[in-house]
């Protein structure tokens, strides 16, 4: 299994850009595992510019499939005083795969200070609890641990998750890798594997610089509308102490 800390280390520097391979053991089907594309984005992103502000925002488009040798591209949109907007494109023979837009913001005063929606009653994961791997059918999910506490609703995921080998990363790199790695909501509701692809996910920052405790983050994912080959979930991410760290949206497209 190769190691993501590889994956980055291993990025071929060529004009305008990186040059990389997905190994198989990040493979979700035909495809790059969306979480690994993302944040082989995101690395070239905070690698495209200097002394970047924390990142608050990332708009994702899974827009073909990515595997094999891939390029990554990063551009500037636009530097003001306090954000940044900066470009990713992922690509490979088969053309584009990947476009995403991060954006980056430091810290503004504000007479605002408000923030809602408390972590699920779950304990953090604890030495007697029994550690689980991805399966083994799905290659990229062998990149992770879980702990399941309960069952959840019959439109819902909720579960401890970490990377499994997450040593050297940048924590906002081993974030995104691990922030789309529930399976779709509507697989559950159809309660049988079946052929979905992600479309289009949005990531917000509810802080800094998110950290939690023996990379564990307890993630969730609710969906209200799954009809006609089409789901809308809804996700979040807590840290271990309960600290609100992200929301997310995903479109998720179902042939089934």
């Amino acid at each position: 299994m190769t190691a993501l800390r590889e994956v980055i280390a291993g990025l071929e520097p060529i004009e305008g850009g990186w040059r990389a391979h997905v190994p198989e053991g990040w493979l979700q089907g035909r495809t790059a595992y969306g979480g690994l594309s993302a944040a082989l984005a995101l690395h070239a992103a905070m690698a495209s510019d200097d002394d970047l502000p924390p990142l608050r925002s990332a708009l994702v488009a899974f827009i073909g499939p990515l595997s094999g040798a891939i390029t990554i591209r990063a551009t500037r949109l636009r530097r003001g005083r306090n954000a940044a907007f900066v470009q990713a494109d992922v690509e490979s023979e088969a053309g584009l795969g990947l476009r995403a837009t991060f954006v980056f913001m430091g810290t503004v005063p504000s007479a605002v200070d408000h923030h809602a929606g408390a972590a699920p009653a779950v304990a953090p994961p604890g030495p007697d609890d029994r550690v689980l791997r991805g399966h083994p059918a799905v290659a990229f999910s062998q990149n992770f641990e879980l702990v399941e506490r309960h069952e959840p609703g019959t439109a819902e995921w909720l579960r401890w998750v970490r990377l499994k080998d997450r040593d050297g990363l940048h924590p906002m790199v081993e974030l995104m890798t691990v922030a789309d790695c529930l399976p779709p909501v509507a697989l559950k509701l159809l309660g049988r594997p079946a052929p979905v692809s992600s479309m289009t996910w949005q990531l917000n920052l509810l802080g800094d610089a998110p950290v939690t405790q023996d990379g564990w983050w307890l993630l969730q994912a609710t969906s209200d509308y799954v009809r006609t080959g089409n789901s809308s979930q809804r996700m979040a991410i807590w840290a271990a102490d309960g600290t609100p760290v992200a929301e997310q949206m995903q479109s998720v497209a179902v042939f089934a």
